[in-house]
């Protein structure tokens, strides 16, 4: 047994295998590739989070799906250098818009160059996907037009919030299918689709990624909550403290408005306070443990990934379903 990809996953066939280390290989020459120019700062800044390393979770959900098909066709490994160098992009937006200081630990772009050159860095790396995407043809780019477009209104409406009258955790919900579903769909879409699965099968794939997307955030928000830090390698709370809504949160909120607990109004306000204090910050996270909220969050989490799992059913029994599988395991492990 081997282990690869974000969640460790096992994979348990020699030929799947060595297709997955042979295809991100690949696909990680390919990205150094695409991040080199003529001018040598460019490339410093465009590789910088590319030399961080990372999960690389999208490309190896490229490798997994084309297992359907022919795993080595042409198109196969640039389709999962365009969907990655497209993810690596938002994140230099992303780290802007944030004001974070560190990405993948070092420090972020902006932090190191200032928000300017991240901003701009982030848009020659889009540039470059749309250069290798071109030679995928017409219907890829359409593709990726689409789901960036998902992307981004998904990156608005979470700026803008909820409208009046609106459940928030609905309007949540729809924001990380466009932030994360979108890219992550793509990316099960291209493999099954470079490879020459039929129609049936790609389709398949797609929702699959969709939902397996929004799972994998929500475990994110989970463990925000609920980790431990000498388990998860992840400092708790980074979420919480930055202020940015998470559905625990959420969960909460609609708890104290619902019901009007004292407790729970208590901690929304603890919430909504200064949490750049650090013993104000480990009491809301204390509270939030052992508040139902994060039980409703696990419990959406899992459903996601339930979903996603059954996306697979009608596909044929074999490694690489299994793997697929594993990874709906792992999400839900995560968020436990």
């Amino acid at each position: 047994m081997t282990v690869v990809g974000p969640f460790g996953l096992s994979v348990r066939d020699q030929a799947l295998e060595a297709d997955v280390q042979t295809g991100l290989a690949a696909v990680e020459a390919g990205l150094l590739d695409a991040t080199k120019s003529d001018v040598p700062f460019i490339t410093e800044a465009a590789q910088h989070l590319v030399l961080a390393g990372g999960k690389r979770f999208r490309p190896l959900l490229v490798m997994l799906a084309a297992q359907f098909g022919d795993p080595y066709a042409p198109g196969v490994v640039p389709s999962a250098v365009v969907v990655e160098l497209t993810h690596l992009a938002t994140l230099y937006h992303d780290d802007v818009m944030d004001e974070a200081d560190v990405r993948r630990g070092v420090p972020s772009a902006n932090t190191r160059w200032g928000n300017s050159i991240a901003v701009l860095t982030g848009d020659f790396l889009f540039a470059r996907a749309s250069h290798t995407l071109a030679d995928l043809g017409p219907e890829a780019v359409r593709i990726q037009s689409e789901a960036f477009e998902r992307l981004v209104t998904g990156q608005i409406l979470e700026t803008a919030g909820p409208t009046d009258g609106r459940d928030p955790v609905e309007h949540y919900l729809d924001v990380l299918g466009g932030k994360t579903g979108s890219l992550v769909a793509v990316s099960c879409r291209f493999g099954a689709m470079m490879s020459g699965a039929d129609e049936s099968v790609v389709d398949i794939l797609t929702q699959y990624g969709e939902r397996l997307g929004v799972a994998f955030q929500l475990a994110d928000d989970v463990l925000d909550i609920a980790s431990d830090s000498h388990e998860s390698g992840k400092t708790p709370g980074i979420d919480l403290r930055e202020g940015i809504p998470t559905l625990p949160v959420l969960h909460l909120r609609a708890a104290a408005a619902a019901h009007g607990r004292p407790e729970d109004v208590e901690l929304v306000a603890l919430v909504d306070s200064d949490l750049t204090d650090d013993e104000r910050h480990a009491e809301v996270l204390r509270r939030l443990r052992v508040h139902p909220a994060l039980e409703q969050a696990r419990r959406d989490t899992v459903r996601y990934a339930e979903e996603a799992r059954e996306m697979l059913a009608p596909l044929p029994d074999g490694y690489a379903k299994s793997a697929l599988q594993e990874m709906c395991d792992a999400v839900v492990h995560r968020a436990r």
